[in-house]
């Protein structure tokens, strides 16, 4: 029998949970397993159609595994396994991140709630648990009471970057229009407030008050609580300082946006794993990271790190980086050899190696 994939992200805007579950599937099946895409809105093998995530889950999800039979069933949003475990059908859970209660004044009361008590309920009936990071793995075994013998590390692949389509002609016009002088900075993510965008702002900032005037690219959709970061980026603008907000953009687009970059810049207060700093070393682009959460585990001596409140020692190595092309390319060599070390195949062959224990 196929093992029942979750794929209730599938026909969704593509996060960072849907990324994990495009290319984990990918390349689960390039293993050679018979993997079935449940629970996507209309693709795949068994779509939910109009109903929600959430009562699919709970409510049709039990009697489709009961029917069906497969050999597992394979959650991978951090929480949405049944309440009740399937006679014959072992489950294996994905856990991304604790956001929710780390930093809980980033996300509504209501999916705090959600959050908690269904990811208690779902470390208790899954048989095994990915955490995506050793980082993610301590904060489920500080925070629930789990048998840390089902709780395994399996980081995310990069080289997807490698198979996104060179842009169009139109895309590149785009971007040359942009005007942008190397080197510039880039940030990309969602504008929330764990992101600590405020960070890499108010170092160019400082920069732009010492006489080095540098250009910020925000690549990034407005998030829970992004109204902070917006009204600090409309300050600093009207000051006259080159901060561009370029909203969400497609990854054509956005990985050819990244490619150009001087440098990366990533100053999250916490992340589960931490993909669009990997993404940049893997594209051969400079990267500073904070030194919270699992960036310095995931980036490791790929990146430079700084502590998520030093404005002024961002600001100094920004300066450096930007006024040295030699520090730039030795950094880029070395984000380069980092990230050849994640790939979607090792992460595939480590999942594959975790369903045969569960069957």
């Amino acid at each position: 029998m196929p093992v029942a994939f979750d794929a209730t992200l599938w026909d969704e805007p593509i996060t960072g949970i849907g990324l994990y579950t495009r290319e984990l599937h990918r390349a689960l099946v390039t293993t050679g397993l018979d993997v079935h895409r449940w629970g996507a809105r209309k693709s795949g093998e068994a779509p939910r159609g109009e109903m929600s995530r959430t009562g699919w889950t709970l409510g049709e999800l039990p009697y489709w595994l009961q029917a069906r039979a497969p050999t597992l069933f394979h959650a991978v949003s951090n929480f949405n396994l049944p309440l009740l475990r399937t006679r014959g059908v072992p489950y294996v859970l994905t856990v991304h991140d604790l956001v929710p209660l780390l930093l809980p004044d980033t996300v509504s009361a209501r999916f705090r709630w959600q959050f908690r008590l269904w990811l208690a309920r779902s470390l208790q009936v899954a048989q095994q648990v990915i955490c995506v990071s050793e980082t993610a793995r301590e904060s489920v075994l500080q925070r629930f009471d789990v048998d840390p013998r089902k709780l395994h590390v399996v980081h995310h692949g990069v080289d997807h970057v490698d198979r996104v389509a060179p842009p169009d002609a139109t895309t590149v016009k785009w971007l040359d229009a942009l005007g942008l002088e190397s080197p510039w900075v880039l940030y990309a993510g969602a504008l929330d407030a764990r992101k600590n965008v405020e960070l890499v702002v108010r170092a160019v900032e400082r920069l732009y008050d010492g006489g080095q005037k540098v250009t910020l690219v925000l690549a990034g959709q407005r998030w829970f609580g992004s109204g902070r970061i917006e009204k600090e980026l409309l300050r600093v603008r009207e000051r006259g300082i080159d901060v561009r907000p370029l909203g969400y953009l497609a990854d054509p687009v956005f990985y050819a946006l990244m490619k150009r970059a001087g440098v990366f810049v990533f100053p999250s207060r916490y992340e589960g794993f931490g993909l669009p700093p990997l993404e940049a070393m893997r594209l051969g682009v400079p990267t500073i990271i904070s030194t919270e959460g699992s960036l310095p585990e995931v980036c490791g001596d790929g990146a430079w790190q700084v502590g998520p409140d030093d404005v002024g020692g961002l600001a100094q190595q920004l300066s450096s980086w930007l006024t040295r092309p030699d520090e730039r390319a030795a950094w880029a060599a070395r984000a380069g050899r980092r990230a050849a070390g994640f790939t979607w195949g090792e992460a595939a062959r480590r999942t594959a190696s975790l369903y045969a224990d569960v069957r």
